[in-house]
């Protein structure tokens, strides 16, 4: 079994945020079910597991060392690879391959102490990698950090994961739409908005994306307590075959 799971579906603030009070928050704050950890995922195979982001500060405890094959790098934003803190001085007899786009900056000082993480040659976009029981081709999103997404191939499943973007690139478009997409999970980070989004979609950006490239199926990610709020006033605004995803989430690829 080959399945894409996400490990976290929030910006940033996550949710709840931390001292707020409003409806989305206070429902995360009474059922965990409904929080909302930073936007990261995992292809989850028999043979081990590849992280998609390592925003989550629990991957230590979530994990075991034998249990990560790998991690596939969006972007150097803090809240995708804080987790690799903690990691990196794992006491293992291996080391951690890390894929990445090419950020001369990196983060901090992950370059310079890396530890038991081997951070590999940047990838060149439209550049498909094999894996053991997929590919994963580099895809440019629009940030403010080099930023990539990345398109997953396992057996006659294809699906696109664009987190952070606001909008998308001619580019990038024209390769997503090259091949028919099953599945798109999209940065949806904010509620409609008059003035275009800097880093992340709003609702209307998401969903022009989504009538560009025609998924069969979309997910959103990269949710704030805003567009929870927002959708609880406006039910019915999301299209039949778009939807929240949500922490936990596990979606077959095979």
């Amino acid at each position: 079994m080959l399945e894409f799971v996400f490990l976290g579906t929030g910006g940033a603030a996550q949710i709840p945020v931390w001292g707020c009070t409003c409806n989305a928050c206070q429902r995360a704050t009474k059922d965990a079910t409904k929080q909302r950890k930073p936007a990261s995922a995992m292809l989850s195979t028999p043979s081990g597991n590849t992280l998609v982001d390592a925003g989550r500060t629990d991957l230590a405890e979530l994990f075991a060392p034998s249990d990560i094959q790998r991690v596939l790098l969006t972007h150097f934003h803090m809240d995708h690879v804080q987790g690799l803190f903690h990691l990196r001085w794992g006491n293992i007899d291996h080391a951690i391959p890390v894929f990445r786009p090419d950020d001369p900056k990196g983060c901090d000082d992950l370059y310079k102490h890396p530890g038991c993480l081997a951070f590999q040659t940047p990838l060149t976009a439209f550049e498909c990698v094999e894996f053991d029981l997929f590919t994963a081709t580099p895809v440019p999103l629009q940030h403010s950090k080099p930023t990539f997404g990345y398109v997953i191939q396992a057996k006659s499943t294809r699906l696109a994961y664009l987190t952070d973007t606001s909008g998308i690139a001619d580019e990038t478009a024209d390769f997503l739409n090259q091949t028919p997409l099953d599945i798109l999970i999209l940065d949806c980070a904010e509620p409609p908005r008059k003035e275009r989004p800097r880093n992340h979609n709003d609702l209307n950006e998401a969903l022009r994306i989504v009538q560009r490239l025609q998924p069969k199926q979309t997910f959103l990610t990269h949710i704030s307590h805003k567009l929870e709020n927002w959708l609880d006033k406006n039910p019915g605004s999301l299209p039949a075959n778009v939807t929240l995803a949500y922490d936990g989430m596990r979606i077959p690829l095979n």
